[in-house]
């Protein structure tokens, strides 16, 4: 029994079965040391008690090493000795190439060829054929033994005197390989293929069903990421992966192989080469790393947009020709929104969140189930495939100046964000203990961290929506709208898939011949935070240096560029997915659709840019941050510096159109009057898309809809019917443009319905407002059940011959606590007759 340097050979079993758990040594390559060390008697004795301990908490892999056991000692003797005289020769041979090289150096002189004589030269020609002979032996036994050419690792056995001795030389060569297999031995016919864990948008190992899913199928786990930027973008100007989004992708790469590795697995980077064409796809690279690896598995998270699903169909209809299984795993949303249908529910109210949450309640899916823990450890293949490094992918591949030197552009991204997975579940732990408290009522505060900041880690999948939703129910404050906000992300990918040029075209027809304007200085200034109105500016400051900004900012963002600019939204939607490190094409297409006046859901309010101010941000803090240059001014007038006296210009350092510009528009009651006409006038123009009775705007449905609608998704493949025409539907839209259609020259501020929104200090008029409607309906609803009843008792008094009761005159009295005079009750509801 060999043992090296005195070591008890059992404790070298057990330091191996160490190496073997923690994932630096496959099964085969445990049971061959185990031979090695212990000798073939003693395995056969002591293997099975000594694995007997992992029967509990890892039952695959003693299932597996048994298996193993079984099939090696179920041969015969003549089997038994085939191998061991193989092993020996090889290992002979590989000390007489020692030697050789030893004495010879790099390689053998002519002069030792003619020290070693004719006979040396006949016995190493004898002991070459007999290898072969028992090599040849040896495959026609693990032939016989399982017929599958797939599970058979093919040996070469031919042993050239020029060749190194393949045969790692100690353990700690082997162990550096990761278990590779020793050569002479057969791969085990029982041995399961490997397993391709193909990560997308799913960069986490907890609650990461594809990852479980590879597990379970057996064999070892091959982690790869393939990234080909052709497929992303899709058919039109998606912009799917802009330069922010680019660089956090990197981060979470690297930070997902760092996991990978503490597990002992290996991710695989793959950037496809170039077909005839000249364009790589993602199918080529796994077809090669199939044929590579001999994988018979891929596992997925499904991605949402048409054409990435689109190109998923292709991948798994090619690979399944070539006999491979794919899963395609729903991990991303809480909802498959292919699944999501009106039924039961009908089109009215369609683009809103309730109309959605409807549908989803009516139709539901199969069940969310319960978060999933991370694996302890990912079994290793063998050897691990070719791929590139991740710096070869260039998602963070920085400019150069003509000089030479840098431009890191994403200094203050890297510093300002954790890209790890611990990194999100810290951010919403945090979110959970603290912000959450202030959510319902000041998520719009841009002066306060009040918001999750979450939406970087939904997007690329390090936090899943499944694992969030959880937590926050189980959390001791629930907020209703934060929760709310998880579905309208399942609502922007549902409308991406009716709509697949979402993020391109406008969805109303009419909208699509507005009048824009072509300033790109206005543009440029938006886009760098020069607008000449603080909040913008600094709003816009804070997404080029960070790479996000909270909700309520961004709205206030798009309004200017819309209501006040004239420019387009899709010039927009293509700089927040550029600049965004959470850019999601669904989400922003949504956004910018509802707020360019296009969108299924129409936005009912437009921020003012200044008064928006009030809310966001009442004292200034947030403009102090992001606009430095007007930080000395007063609370009440930093969000307007063109009204401060000259003195206070000059004491607190500021010239405008210098240290701060100048406004890039003045009049802004004549910006939203000429929008509010340009509405007017397109839907006076294309009438046939309003409905002349609710005076809605009209969108033609998707022909699935159409199918759902009309109850034909039985009836026809995939929910698709052929109408032969176009289906109209009315949908949401704004008051405004309603009344404006009336009056088209009519300014904004005689529009009854005037959508701009004031601050806190109109909110609060406006919920006083709305309390005293509240309160005079419900007296007025008292006052008509008294008169009713007043009215069925005169009836009855007249029917049966009674005179007419008195009539009690009494004064209208207030409530105790009434400051107003909307307290007074009518003096006819103070008492009820009787």
């Amino acid at each position: 029994m060999p043992v090296s340097g005195g070591e008890d050979p059992m404790s070298q079993v057990r330091q191996m079965l160490r190496e073997l758990l923690v994932g630096r040594e496959n099964a085969e390559g445990f049971f061959c040391l185990c031979v090695s060390v212990l000798g073939h008697n003693d395995t056969r004795t002591h293997f099975l008690p000594l694995i007997q301990l992992l029967a509990t908490d890892h039952n695959r892999l003693h299932t597996t090493l048994t298996s193993i056991y079984l099939e090696y000692f179920s041969k015969d003797e003549d089997d038994e000795l085939a191998v061991a005289l193989a092993l020996s020769l090889l290992e002979v041979k590989g000390q007489q190439q020692t030697n050789t090289k030893r004495s010879s150096g790099h390689g053998s002189s002519p002069q030792t060829e003619r020290q070693r004589g004719p006979t040396q030269k006949q016995t190493d020609i004898k002991w070459s054929n007999v290898t072969q002979d028992v090599c040849a032996s040896i495959a026609t036994l693990t032939s016989n033994v399982n017929q599958t050419k797939d599970d058979v690792t093919v040996v070469e056995c031919k042993v050239d005197q020029s060749e190194k001795p393949k045969r790692s030389k100690n353990r700690r060569q082997r162990r550096k390989g990761y278990g590779q297999q020793v050569v002479g031995v057969p791969r085990c016919p029982s041995a399961p293929p490997p397993v391709l864990l193909w990560f997308r948008r799913d960069l986490r190992l907890h609650d990461n069903p594809a990852v479980i899913g590879s597990l379970e199928a057996g064999g070892p786990v091959i982690p790869v990421f393939i990234w080909c930027p052709e497929e992303e973008e899709g058919p039109g100007v998606t912009v799917a992966m802009g330069g922010a989004c680019k660089f956090w992708l990197h981060q979470a790469l690297s930070c997902l192989s760092s996991a990978l590795e503490h597990i002992g697995s290996h991710l695989v980077f793959l950037q496809p080469d170039e077909d005839r064409e000249g364009i790589g796809s993602s199918l080529l690279a796994l077809r090669s790393l199939v044929r590579e690896t001999g994988a018979q598995t891929v596992l997925a998270s499904a991605l949402y947009e048409p054409w990435l699903r689109e190109r998923d169909q292709v991948v798994v209809s090619a690979l399944q020709k070539d006999r491979v299984e794919v899963n395609m795993v729903h991990s991303y949303c809480l909802r498959d929104p292919y699944t999501v249908t009106t039924e039961g529910v009908g089109l009215r109210g369609i683009g809103s969140v309730s109309h959605f949450m409807s549908c989803c309640q009516m139709n539901p899916g199969p069940g969310l189930g319960v978060p999933l823990d991370p694996p302890i450890s990912l079994p290793s293949p063998s050897v691990w495939p070719r791929g590139c490094s991740l710096e070869g992918l260039g998602l963070a591949r920085m400019p150069c100046r003509k000089d030479g030197t840098t431009i890191d552009w994403a200094a203050n991204i890297r510093s300002s964000w954790d890209f790890s997975e611990e990194g999100a579940q810290s951010c919403l732990e945090a979110f959970l203990n603290d912000g959450v408290y202030r959510y319902e009522k000041e998520s719009g505060r841009a002066d306060a961290p009040n918001t999750s900041c979450l939406s970087p880690y939904l997007h690329f999948g390090q936090l899943s929506a499944r694992w969030l939703l959880w937590d926050t129910k189980a959390a001791r404050c629930r907020s209703p709208k934060f929760i709310r906000k998880l579905a309208w992300r399942d609502l922007a990918y549902w409308q991406l898939t009716l709509f697949p040029d979402l993020p391109w075209e406008s969805l109303r027809p009419p909208y699509k011949a507005l009048r824009w304007s072509n300033e790109r200085g206005h543009l440029k200034a938006w886009q760098k935070g020069r607008t000449g109105y603080p909040l913008v500016d600094a709003a816009m400051r804070q997404l080029w240096l960070t790479g996000w900004m909270n909700n309520y900012m961004r709205r206030v963002v798009a309004s200017f560029l819309i209501a006040y600019l004239h420019l387009p939204w899709q010039e927009g939607y293509r700089w927040f997915q550029d600049t965004l490190v959470d850019a999601d094409v669904a989400i922003d297409a949504m956004m910018w659709q509802n707020g360019g006046m296009c969108g299924l859901d129409h936005w009912n309010f437009v921020m003012h840019p200044v008064d928006a101010a009030m809310t966001c941000d009442p004292y200034g803090s947030y403009v102090r941050k992001w606009c430095s240059e007007l930080a000395v001014l007063p609370d009440d007038l930093i969000h307007k510096p063109w009204k401060c006296p000259a003195s206070m210009l000059r004491r607190a350092g500021v010239v405008l159109g210098q240290s701060y510009p100048e406004r890039v528009v003045t009049d802004l009651e004549e910006r939203r009057s000429q929008s509010l006409q340009d509405v007017a006038l397109v839907r006076r123009r294309f009438g046939e898309y309003v409905d002349p009775c609710s005076g809605c705007d009209l969108v033609p449905l998707p022909p699935r809809l159409v199918s759902e609608a009309m109850g034909l998704l039985s009836l026809c493949q995939g929910g698709m019917v052929n109408t032969g025409g176009q289906f109209l539907l009315p949908v949401i839209t704004r008051m405004e443009f309603k009344h404006q259609s009336d009056d088209p020259d009519a300014d904004a501020a005689s529009n009854p319905y005037n959508a701009v929104l004031k601050g806190y200090v109109s909110r609060r008029r406006n919920e006083t407002i709305a309390f005293l409607n509240q309160t005079d309906f419900t007296a007025s609803v008292i006052n008509e059940g008294a008169e009713r009843r007043e009215r069925q008792e005169q009836d009855q008094r007249r029917m049966e011959g009674l005179p007419r009761p008195l009539a009690v005159e009494q004064r209208g009295k207030r409530t105790p606590a009434a400051k107003d005079r909307f307290s007074t009750v009518p003096g006819r509801v103070a008492t009820s007759h009787r």
